[in-house]
Protein backbone atom coordinates (compact mmCIF):
# COMPACT_ATOMS: atom_id res chain seq x y z
CA UNK A 1 0.00 0.00 0.00
CA UNK A 2 1.35 3.40 -0.66
CA UNK A 3 1.87 5.86 1.96
CA UNK A 4 -0.45 9.15 0.28
CA UNK A 5 0.89 12.75 1.77
CA UNK A 6 -0.29 14.73 -0.93
CA UNK A 7 -3.98 17.45 0.49
CA UNK A 8 -6.88 15.94 -1.62
CA UNK A 9 -8.11 17.99 -4.27
CA UNK A 10 -11.43 20.13 -4.36
CA UNK A 11 -14.58 18.64 -4.34
CA UNK A 12 -16.74 18.34 -7.46
CA UNK A 13 -20.48 18.41 -7.64
CA UNK A 14 -20.54 15.34 -9.42
CA UNK A 15 -18.95 12.98 -6.48
CA UNK A 16 -20.57 10.62 -4.61
CA UNK A 17 -19.32 11.64 -0.95
CA UNK A 18 -18.93 8.94 1.67
CA UNK A 19 -17.80 9.74 5.16
CA UNK A 20 -16.48 7.33 7.84
CA UNK A 21 -17.63 8.47 11.80
CA UNK A 22 -15.19 7.96 14.40
CA UNK A 23 -11.51 9.07 13.26
CA UNK A 24 -12.75 11.23 10.31
CA UNK A 25 -15.62 13.17 11.37
CA UNK A 26 -15.05 12.81 15.08
CA UNK A 27 -12.40 12.37 17.31
CA UNK A 28 -11.55 8.90 18.83
CA UNK A 29 -12.20 8.34 22.76
CA UNK A 30 -11.76 5.85 25.24
CA UNK A 31 -15.50 6.11 25.43
CA UNK A 32 -17.54 5.85 22.06
CA UNK A 33 -20.96 6.98 23.62
CA UNK A 34 -19.36 10.46 24.00
CA UNK A 35 -18.36 11.00 20.53
CA UNK A 36 -20.67 13.53 18.65
CA UNK A 37 -20.33 16.01 15.71
CA UNK A 38 -17.94 19.29 16.21
CA UNK A 39 -20.69 22.02 16.35
CA UNK A 40 -21.67 23.43 13.67
CA UNK A 41 -21.04 20.27 11.16
CA UNK A 42 -23.89 18.75 11.05
CA UNK A 43 -25.40 22.13 9.08
CA UNK A 44 -21.84 21.72 6.83
CA UNK A 45 -23.17 17.72 6.36
CA UNK A 46 -26.39 18.74 5.41
CA UNK A 47 -25.87 21.55 3.25
CA UNK A 48 -23.42 19.45 1.15
CA UNK A 49 -25.69 16.60 0.64
CA UNK A 50 -27.56 19.54 -0.78
CA UNK A 51 -25.43 20.30 -3.09
CA UNK A 52 -24.85 16.81 -4.29
CA UNK A 53 -28.12 16.32 -4.86
CA UNK A 54 -28.29 14.03 -1.78
CA UNK A 55 -25.11 11.35 -2.69
CA UNK A 56 -23.31 11.86 0.74
CA UNK A 57 -23.44 9.32 3.48
CA UNK A 58 -21.88 8.20 6.60
CA UNK A 59 -20.84 4.88 6.29
CA UNK A 60 -19.71 3.57 9.47
CA UNK A 61 -18.78 0.50 11.54
CA UNK A 62 -21.26 1.88 14.74
CA UNK A 63 -24.60 -0.11 14.98
CA UNK A 64 -27.27 2.16 12.87
CA UNK A 65 -29.36 3.02 15.83
CA UNK A 66 -26.59 4.63 17.68
CA UNK A 67 -25.02 6.74 14.15
CA UNK A 68 -28.20 8.16 13.38
CA UNK A 69 -27.84 9.26 17.09
CA UNK A 70 -24.90 11.50 16.25
CA UNK A 71 -25.19 12.57 12.38
CA UNK A 72 -28.77 13.96 10.99
CA UNK A 73 -30.85 11.83 9.85
CA UNK A 74 -31.39 14.07 6.77
CA UNK A 75 -28.35 12.38 5.23
CA UNK A 76 -28.03 8.56 4.25
CA UNK A 77 -26.90 6.43 6.90
CA UNK A 78 -24.74 3.06 6.33
CA UNK A 79 -24.56 1.53 9.66
CA UNK A 80 -23.14 -1.99 10.71
CA UNK A 81 -20.35 -2.00 8.19
CA UNK A 82 -23.02 -1.50 5.46
CA UNK A 83 -25.24 -4.49 6.88
CA UNK A 84 -27.98 -1.51 7.94
CA UNK A 85 -28.73 1.39 5.81
CA UNK A 86 -31.25 4.42 6.09
CA UNK A 87 -32.30 6.82 4.02
CA UNK A 88 -32.41 10.31 4.71
CA UNK A 89 -35.65 10.76 7.00
CA UNK A 90 -36.15 6.74 6.78
CA UNK A 91 -37.02 5.34 9.59
CA UNK A 92 -35.62 2.56 11.10
CA UNK A 93 -36.68 -1.03 11.64
CA UNK A 94 -37.44 -2.02 15.25
CA UNK A 95 -35.95 -5.26 14.71
CA UNK A 96 -32.28 -6.01 13.87
CA UNK A 97 -30.53 -9.36 13.46
CA UNK A 98 -27.99 -10.18 16.29
CA UNK A 99 -24.93 -12.08 16.47
CA UNK A 100 -25.25 -16.04 17.26
CA UNK A 101 -25.80 -16.73 21.24
CA UNK A 102 -22.73 -19.03 21.18
CA UNK A 103 -20.76 -16.78 19.49
CA UNK A 104 -21.43 -14.04 22.15
CA UNK A 105 -20.90 -16.19 25.02
CA UNK A 106 -17.49 -17.38 23.60
CA UNK A 107 -16.41 -14.06 22.76
CA UNK A 108 -17.19 -13.08 27.00
CA UNK A 109 -15.02 -15.95 27.70
CA UNK A 110 -12.74 -14.90 26.73
CA UNK A 111 -12.74 -10.66 27.24
CA UNK A 112 -13.64 -11.92 31.06
CA UNK A 113 -9.95 -12.76 31.62
CA UNK A 114 -8.46 -9.22 30.40
CA UNK A 115 -9.00 -6.06 32.71
CA UNK A 116 -10.22 -2.94 30.96
CA UNK A 117 -11.87 -4.94 27.87
CA UNK A 118 -15.26 -4.62 27.00
CA UNK A 119 -17.57 -6.09 24.53
CA UNK A 120 -19.99 -4.35 22.59
CA UNK A 121 -22.78 -5.46 20.34
CA UNK A 122 -23.83 -3.76 16.96
CA UNK A 123 -26.52 -6.25 15.77
CA UNK A 124 -24.72 -8.92 14.18
CA UNK A 125 -21.17 -7.56 14.71
CA UNK A 126 -19.23 -7.76 17.68
CA UNK A 127 -16.84 -5.49 18.84
CA UNK A 128 -13.92 -5.86 21.96
CA UNK A 129 -13.07 -2.76 22.74
CA UNK A 130 -9.30 -2.69 24.20
CA UNK A 131 -8.46 0.83 24.47
CA UNK A 132 -8.07 0.58 28.71
CA UNK A 133 -5.61 -2.34 27.94
CA UNK A 134 -3.70 -1.48 25.11
CA UNK A 135 -1.06 -4.20 25.73
CA UNK A 136 -3.28 -6.92 24.92
CA UNK A 137 -4.59 -6.57 21.60
CA UNK A 138 -2.14 -9.30 20.53
CA UNK A 139 -3.29 -11.47 23.15
CA UNK A 140 -6.75 -11.03 22.85
CA UNK A 141 -6.71 -11.53 18.84
CA UNK A 142 -5.19 -14.77 19.02
CA UNK A 143 -8.16 -15.63 22.03
CA UNK A 144 -10.68 -14.66 19.68
CA UNK A 145 -9.54 -16.19 16.39
CA UNK A 146 -10.03 -19.68 18.29
CA UNK A 147 -13.23 -18.99 20.09
CA UNK A 148 -14.19 -17.52 16.23
CA UNK A 149 -12.58 -20.74 14.72
CA UNK A 150 -16.34 -23.09 14.64
CA UNK A 151 -18.54 -20.27 13.13
CA UNK A 152 -17.45 -20.16 9.25
CA UNK A 153 -19.18 -16.62 8.21
CA UNK A 154 -17.23 -14.77 10.59
CA UNK A 155 -14.06 -12.89 10.88
CA UNK A 156 -12.20 -10.80 12.80
CA UNK A 157 -11.07 -7.39 11.88
CA UNK A 158 -8.88 -4.91 13.38
CA UNK A 159 -9.07 -1.45 14.05
CA UNK A 160 -7.82 1.14 16.04
CA UNK A 161 -7.97 -0.48 19.74
CA UNK A 162 -10.92 -2.49 18.76
CA UNK A 163 -11.20 -5.98 17.03
CA UNK A 164 -14.65 -6.78 15.72
CA UNK A 165 -16.30 -10.22 14.78
CA UNK A 166 -18.14 -9.85 11.58
CA UNK A 167 -20.01 -11.45 9.29
CA UNK A 168 -18.81 -11.61 6.19
CA UNK A 169 -21.90 -9.44 4.82
CA UNK A 170 -20.79 -6.19 6.88
CA UNK A 171 -17.73 -4.99 4.48
CA UNK A 172 -17.76 -1.50 3.54
CA UNK A 173 -16.36 -1.87 0.18
CA UNK A 174 -19.09 -3.81 -0.30
CA UNK A 175 -21.40 -1.63 0.55
CA UNK A 176 -19.91 1.16 -0.99
CA UNK A 177 -20.21 -0.47 -4.47
CA UNK A 178 -23.85 -1.53 -3.72
CA UNK A 179 -24.83 2.17 -3.34
CA UNK A 180 -22.72 3.27 -6.58
CA UNK A 181 -25.31 0.68 -8.60
CA UNK A 182 -28.49 2.85 -6.64
CA UNK A 183 -29.97 6.51 -6.51
CA UNK A 184 -28.50 8.74 -5.70
CA UNK A 185 -25.00 7.51 -6.14
CA UNK A 186 -25.23 6.09 -9.64
CA UNK A 187 -23.16 7.66 -12.16
CA UNK A 188 -21.22 9.85 -10.16
CA UNK A 189 -17.13 9.59 -9.16
CA UNK A 190 -16.97 7.63 -5.81
CA UNK A 191 -15.10 9.54 -3.04
CA UNK A 192 -14.18 7.62 0.23
CA UNK A 193 -12.62 9.40 3.48
CA UNK A 194 -11.73 7.41 6.24
CA UNK A 195 -9.18 6.83 8.74
CA UNK A 196 -9.32 2.72 9.67
CA UNK A 197 -8.54 -0.47 8.52
CA UNK A 198 -12.26 -0.95 8.12
CA UNK A 199 -12.09 1.94 5.80
CA UNK A 200 -9.78 0.46 3.10
CA UNK A 201 -12.22 -1.86 2.24
CA UNK A 202 -14.36 1.35 0.66
CA UNK A 203 -11.05 2.91 -0.29
CA UNK A 204 -10.06 0.32 -2.78
CA UNK A 205 -13.97 -0.01 -4.29
CA UNK A 206 -13.96 3.81 -4.43
CA UNK A 207 -10.36 3.87 -6.58
CA UNK A 208 -11.23 0.77 -8.67
CA UNK A 209 -14.61 2.49 -9.99
CA UNK A 210 -13.06 5.29 -10.89
CA UNK A 211 -13.15 7.34 -7.72
CA UNK A 212 -10.44 8.41 -4.92
CA UNK A 213 -9.69 8.55 -1.67
CA UNK A 214 -8.50 10.06 1.57
CA UNK A 215 -6.41 8.46 4.76
CA UNK A 216 -6.47 10.49 7.90
CA UNK A 217 -4.04 10.04 10.27
CA UNK A 218 -1.55 8.11 10.00
CA UNK A 219 -0.72 4.59 8.40
CA UNK A 220 0.19 3.20 4.98
CA UNK A 221 -3.10 3.04 2.68
CA UNK A 222 -4.43 2.82 -0.75
CA UNK A 223 -5.72 6.31 -0.78
CA UNK A 224 -3.95 8.92 -2.88
CA UNK A 225 -4.63 11.56 -0.39
CA UNK A 226 -3.92 12.13 3.70
CA UNK A 227 -5.66 14.43 5.97
CA UNK A 228 -3.65 14.57 9.11
CA UNK A 229 -6.93 14.62 11.72
CA UNK A 230 -10.53 14.68 11.98
CA UNK A 231 -10.13 18.80 12.22
CA UNK A 232 -8.80 18.65 9.02
CA UNK A 233 -11.44 16.76 7.30
CA UNK A 234 -14.19 18.92 8.67
CA UNK A 235 -11.58 22.06 7.90
CA UNK A 236 -11.88 20.48 4.26
CA UNK A 237 -15.82 19.83 3.93
CA UNK A 238 -16.12 23.87 5.10
CA UNK A 239 -13.86 25.02 2.56
CA UNK A 240 -15.17 22.82 -0.11
CA UNK A 241 -18.85 23.73 0.71
CA UNK A 242 -18.08 27.29 -0.01
CA UNK A 243 -16.59 26.43 -3.38
CA UNK A 244 -19.77 23.81 -4.75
Amino acid sequence: MSQPDVSPPRLENTVALFLDFDGTLSPLQDDPDAVFLAPGMDDVLIQLSEKLNGALAILSGRDLTDLSRRVPNALWRFGNHGLRSAAPGERMADTVTEAPDGLICRLQSVISAFDGVRLEKKGPVLAVHYRAAPDKGEQLALQLESALAEYSDYALQSGKMVLEAKPSGANKGVCLEKAMRAFPFEGRVPVMIGDDKTDEDAILVANRLGGWSVKVGEGASAAEYRLTSHKDVENYLKEMLGDL
